[in-house]
């Protein structure tokens, strides 16, 4: 004697040895023995054998049709050889045979949304209603599965699909996993032996390099699009006075958020007084205004060759930027010297209207303002037909005390070996680029006389500034950096902390309220302390231990450092843009770490066969290979070493701190798509030269 029984799910047969009433002792095929319940023990049979029983009752299962199964069972609970007597049977008298009740076992087990389980061979038929949802929903995965093989074919077919061009992003970097479009790109890749990218690049999915950069950024960052609300432009209500000054800024022509101006006066008097002047938006957008909610959104302006994302609406921008021959609402810090020795005397905040009478220009007067011209100023004075010429002089002369003292504090001094590049597009109509521009590239040596009067003003005015609430107890956000050992980073904190790096005993940034939130923020508190002096910790926007400064903190790291990996990225795409246009097809180069090479003249690191092994700084000459504009890759090889020796490298301490940063951020791009998966069923503190 034989029986069937149901196992886990499954369908067994064998030859019973021994029973009891609980239990029964079977023999499998395979000779293994297992004890049954009697419970599962759903058919008892003599012939056929147990294999053969299981072969036959699966193939006529095939021919039970559900729907007339469905129309004819009993409305009650019932069994599967009841089923089986009605379906096979023209006699409901006459049992069915045990093949036929095999095959409406198996055919009932396997069909859930035609008949439910009542129990060990017990089953209820599916009211009408559910059974129609049920066959919908199955006929949709039917469908939806021929869509996704129909999709998948055309994919390896190289042609993609629109719905799979339309989620191109969303796929490869924050996919569904259930998504139809997402399941036909790893089915195709399979089945090609492919990359996602490689694949989707063959299929014609990414028609644009630049594009295709620039539209991932926007959908990580700007997932709602980089356009502004209308909203009005809000105008400062306090009566400030005119400050009896006459400033100037220094920016790239590009430059539309000017920050920043400086005034000098006193000049031949004994006692100069530096007017440091800071846009003041502070004072008209407020904490949890509209304007705020937007700039907090976005927490910095981000910048790329040829355009820029603006932190506030440019209504703002243009309202509060210090625009030569306006009056404008300034945050101001006075800072009195003795004019022959540069001792700082005292210091004094003020909210004031600043005449700003010129928007001096890096681009134009470089060349004018160089080391040579002002070195000769230290014996004469400058050509009368210079203009600013005299506060010019003076305020170099000054950069070069402050940088000198803070070298002091440093413990060495601040080398700029690696020159700053700027790139312009040939993009006479402004607006967005398209990625196939004519670009040019050109070096501006860090440390130029102009960006050394900036940066030191600027750095004075974040140190004192810093200091100055922490005095007064007003809390702001702090960049500090406890040493200048290797591995440790500059951080953000809410605390006035030294910053090793700069030399200063606090630093928060202030001096770009208009690019940066946390500037903003921080003007906010200052301009507390300007108004009510002793009380402003109870006044000030945020209290001490507020835990949205900290909220802000945190946003504003992560949305900074990708806005700077951006940049990286967007400018290592021009500059092999500039190669490609160029042709050139060999570089000059330094070794730089492992097998990498750092281009003399171009803002480019790139692995080199042939690199490894070399000292650090061994000058090179090496043939630039095939250029991906989607991954950023060129790959070279070294032909030539260009120097017996390598050079001097004591800068590479300097080089260590951005190594595994901006250069080398435009590496291989990560992709999301998991083709190994199983396949799912279908169910720096220095504020950065504006590039626009």
């Amino acid at each position: 004697m034989h029986t069937l029984f149901e196992e886990a799910g499954k369908f067994l047969a064998g030859r019973i040895l021994s029973e009891s009433d609980a239990a029964l002792q079977v023999e499998l095929d395979s000779g293994k023995r297992v004890k049954v319940k009697a419970a599962h023990a759903l058919l008892k049979f003599e012939k056929p054998a147990p294999a053969e029983l299981i072969s036959r009752g699966q193939l006529l299962s095939l021919e039970i049709d559900l729907d007339l199964a469905w129309e004819f069972a009993s409305e009650e609970e019932f069994g599967f050889a009841d089923l089986a007597r009605d379906y096979f049977s023209a006699d409901p008298r006459q049992a069915a045979s045990i093949e036929q009740q095999a095959a409406a076992l198996f055919r009932l087990f396997e069909a859930p949304h035609y008949f439910r389980r009542a129990g060990k061979g017990r089953f209820k038929k599916a009211p009408a209603d559910i059974l129609q949802l049920a066959l919908a929903g199955i006929e949709k995965k039917k469908q939806l599965a021929a869509q996704i093989s129909a999709w998948a074919e055309t994919l390896a077919q190289g042609q993609c699909p629109e719905p799979v061009r339309e989620q191109l992003y969303k796929i490869l970097f924050k996919p569904d996993k259930n998504s139809a479009e997402y399941k036909a790109v790893v089915e195709a890749a399979r089945a090609t032996h492919l990359q996602p990218l490689d694949l989707l690049q063959r299929a014609g999915a990414i028609d644009s390099a630049y594009q295709f950069h620039w539209k991932r950024f926007l959908f990580d960052n700007f997932p709602k699009g980089t356009d502004f609300p209308a909203l009005q432009a809000p105008v400062a209500r306090d009566e400030l006075p005119l400050a009896e000054v006459r400033a100037f800024s220094i920016d790239d022509s590009s430059t539309t958020e000017i920050d920043d101006a400086l005034s000098v006066q006193g000049l031949g008097s004994g006692t100069i007084t530096l007017g440091i002047h800071i846009a003041a938006p502070g004072l008209a957008v407020l904490p949890g205004s509209a304007i705020d909610t937007l700039g907090r959104a976005r927490l910095s302006t981000v910048y790329m060759p040829g355009y820029k994302l603006t932190m506030l609406p440019d209504e703002v921008v243009q309202n509060y930027t210090l625009q030569e021959g306006r009056n404008c609402p300034a945050l101001s810090l006075y800072v009195t010297l003795d004019e022959a020795t540069l001792e700082i005397r005292e210091t004094m905040t003020r909210l004031d209207q600043v005449p700003i009478v010129s928007n001096l220009r890096h681009d134009k007067l470089d060349t004018v303002f160089t080391e040579a011209f002002f070195e000769a100023a230290q014996s004469s004075a400058p050509p009368p037909d210079v203009a600013w010429g005299l506060e010019l002089s003076f305020l170099h002369r000054l950069a070069r005390h402050l940088k000198a003292q803070r070298e002091i504090v440093r413990g060495k001094p601040e080398n700029f070996n690696r020159p700053d590049y700027n790139f312009k597009l040939d993009n006479p109509g402004g607006g967005e680029p398209q990625g196939d521009e004519a670009v040019s590239i050109s070096i501006r040596q860090r440390g130029a006389p102009l960006d050394l009067i900036v940066a030191e003003a600027m750095i004075l005015a974040n140190s004192t500034w810093g200091e100055w609430l922490s005095e007064h107890g007003v809390p702001g956000i702090y960049r500090s950096q406890a040493s200048m050992a290797p591995g440790v980073k500059v951080r953000m904190g809410t605390k006035a902390l030294p910053h090793a790096g700069i030399g200063v005993k606090s630093y928060a940034w202030s001096t770009s309220p208009l690019r940066r939130y946390v500037d903003l923020v921080n003007q906010w508190q200052i301009i507390s302390v300007v108004r009510h002096g002793r009380t402003a910790a109870l006044a000030a926007p945020f209290k001490p231990k507020d835990t949205e400064l900290f909220a802000i903190i945190s946003g504003f790291d992560a949305a900074y450092s990708a806005y700077n990996g951006f940049q990286a990225g967007i400018e290592r795409y021009w500059t092999l843009k500039y190669i490609q246009q160029n042709g050139i097809t060999e570089l000059c180069a330094s070794a730089f770490k492992d097998n990498l090479v750092r281009a003399d003249d171009l803002p480019l690191v790139l692995p080199a066969a042939g690199a490894q092994g070399l000292p650090r700084g061994a000058r090179v000459r090496v043939r630039l290979g095939e250029i991906d504009e989607i991954t950023l890759d060129v790959h070279s090889t070294v032909i030539e070493r260009l120097d017996a020796e390598a050079e001097d490298a004591a800068l590479a301490e300097e080089d260590d701190q951005d190594a595994s940063e901006s250069e080398l951020a435009a590496g291989p791009i990560s992709i999301a798509v998991d083709m190994n998966e199983p396949a799912a069923e279908t169910s720096g503190d220095a504020a950065p030269v504006a590039s626009a």
